[in-house]
């Protein structure tokens, strides 16, 4: 599993390159005057086409307009997103402390979860629980997040209004935006805790139950299939058979 995690991220860098290079060359279809409006954040700056063409080099060469890219890149200048009304890089500070939250929460019952019946599954493979978790695998894999995000919230807030959506209710959020409220971490729930608000800490984990059951099934779903696939691998090796004719326990064998 080190191996397929290693050799991915290995194949990184040569993704993002392959992405944000094809991303370029759709974009060449677009006018330069239609492409400097990307970068506008007021409609006032319209007027302005003409400066931002000539800053970013949109009537250049495509691997010039690339260069000038990535050399903003290299500098900080992510760009502006029109979905958060700042800098991406602004918006990546704003939002990663709930995204590493997030993370931290679903971390170890992912490792868990999918270690688990991924091995369960190649021990008892073709039979019952074998067909459940590689549906589970199937669908979690090709399932988009944001498809299954909305899923959860129709059923669990729209319907049954077990969880609410949103990152916390407005008391909450008055709260953590006080002068008495104590940003000791970034992390929302912990903060609530060391400041002793409780309900606060409550109303924050009710609200990271829908988002965390997302991560958690894709998660899942790729870490099951892995492991399943590994053991599977792993089961056929000579060491396995000796260590079977040498009348070993299963479940011993298992375990090794």
């Amino acid at each position: 599993m080190l191996k397929f995690i290693l050799k991915r991220l290995a194949f990184l860098p040569f993704v993002l390159f392959g992405v944000t290079a094809l991303l370029f060359t759709c974009l060449q279809f677009l006018s330069p005057e239609m492409r400097a409006a990307l970068y506008v954040k007021d409609p006032r700056q319209l007027s302005q086409l003409d400066a931002v063409i000539e800053k970013y080099g949109l009537r250049k060469p495509l691997p010039v307009q690339y260069g000038i890219w990535l050399k903003q890149v290299a500098h900080g200048d992510l760009g502006y997103s029109e979905t958060a009304k700042m800098p991406v890089a602004d918006a990546i500070r704003s939002f990663f402390p709930a995204t590493f939250e997030l993370t931290l929460v679903t971390f170890f019952p992912i490792m868990i979860v999918g270690v688990f019946f991924g091995v369960l599954s190649a021990v008892y493979r073709d039979k019952f629980i074998d067909h459940l978790t590689r549906f589970v695998a199937i669908t979690g894999y090709s399932l988009p997040s944001f498809v299954l995000g909305l899923g959860l919230l129709m059923v669990f807030y729209g319907r049954l209004h077990w969880f609410p959506p949103g990152r916390y209710t407005l008391d909450t959020d008055m709260l953590v935006h006080s002068d008495a409220f104590r940003h000791w971490t970034g992390l929302l729930t912990l903060d609530c805790l060391l400041n002793r608000q409780w309900a606060a800490a409550l109303d924050v984990a009710e609200h990271m139950v829908l988002p965390a059951a997302t991560l958690l099934y894709i998660s899942v779903a790729l870490l099951l299939r892995i492991t399943r696939s590994s053991m599977l691998e792993e089961l056929t090796k000579d060491y396995v058979r000796t260590a079977r004719a040498k009348g070993l326990p299963e479940r011993v064998i298992i375990r090794k």
